[in-house]
């Protein structure tokens, strides 16, 4: 059930390039992460009162937990966000992908990891991947260099995101530190996105785009993070890394058949060494 989890979870998140890019086609990008993560995050709390009915946070847990909010979503989804809107999935899905590379380069600034060849060489692939990736961008229809750019800044900041909460998870558990962070950030977000309330008119949204956003809130959200996250605690984070493949798969397979996203020689080479550079990064230590 842990493996089917997983699964799932990698195909929603995957799928929600796709859905993510839709709904900005009818509402503002900061409006839809707001929703995303405030409707997901009250969903993941009463998940994590049902699991972990002991897990609280202590006093001094608050602002570290703020500021991951802060970085994983306000900086993280937004920049996600508004990059789909602009640029293709196929290019977010390769992107993104080299999320966990600058977690790892963030380890090494930080003394965190200790440097090998391995991880120094995925590195230099991952990024010279997404520069292929960036060229091909250039020049192809429904991509975008502004976009691409938001998408890295993304990818960035999840990548730190996931090495700064190493020092919460070493007193709550990986379930109750995603659910306190995802929805401090929605909170925050919805907050913000209190003049787009009054200023979007809402019978012009849709029920695609409502269905869209409904399903990055419940299934790329709530059921994908609670699982990810569990995966982690039962079969530990090196058999769970795997799924990460599968979470760029879907996502460059969404763009193709919902948008009809073609992909170029360039792109095709750019992400094949994206995805060299993340398995090499991941298995340096």
């Amino acid at each position: 059930m842990t493996e089917l989890s997983l699964m799932m979870a990698a195909v929603f998140w995957g799928t929600n390039y796709a859905a993510t890019k839709y709904a900005a086609e009818f509402m503002p990008p900061l409006l839809i992460v707001a929703l995303r993560f405030t409707v997901g995050g009250i969903l993941m709390l009463c998940l994590l009162r049902i699991l972990e009915p002991g897990e609280r946070l202590s006093s001094r847990d608050l602002l570290p937990i703020a500021g991951l909010g802060c970085l994983g979503v306000a900086v993280g989804q937004t920049g996600f966000t508004f990059g789909v809107s602009l640029t293709s999935a196929a290019n977010t899905g390769l992107i993104f992908a080299t999320a966990p590379v600058w977690g790892l380069l963030l380890g090494l600034v930080l003394g965190l990891e200790r440097p090998t060849r391995r991880g120094i060489l995925g590195v230099g692939l991952s990024i010279l991947g997404v520069g292929i990736v960036f060229y091909e961008g250039f020049g192809a229809q429904g991509t975008s260099l502004i976009g691409d750019l938001l998408v890295l800044v993304a990818a960035v900041a999840f990548g730190t995101y996931t090495v700064l909460s190493m020092p919460v998870l070493e007193r709550h558990s990986p379930l109750a530190v995603a659910t306190y962070s995802l929805l401090f950030g929605g909170l925050l977000l919805l907050l913000l996105s209190i003049p787009y309330l009054g200023a979007l008119e809402w019978g012009g949204v849709g029920a695609g785009a409502w269905s869209a956003v409904a399903f990055s809130a419940v299934f790329a959200t709530a059921f994908a993070f609670s699982a990810w996250q569990t995966g982690i605690s039962r079969i530990g984070a090196n058999r769970v890394l795997v799924y990460q493949y599968l979470i760029t798969i879907t996502g460059v397979a969404s763009g193709i058949v919902f948008f009809a996203e073609v992909l170029g020689f360039e792109k095709v080479l750019g992400g094949a060494i994206v995805l060299l550079g993340v398995y090499l990064a991941r298995r340096s230590g």
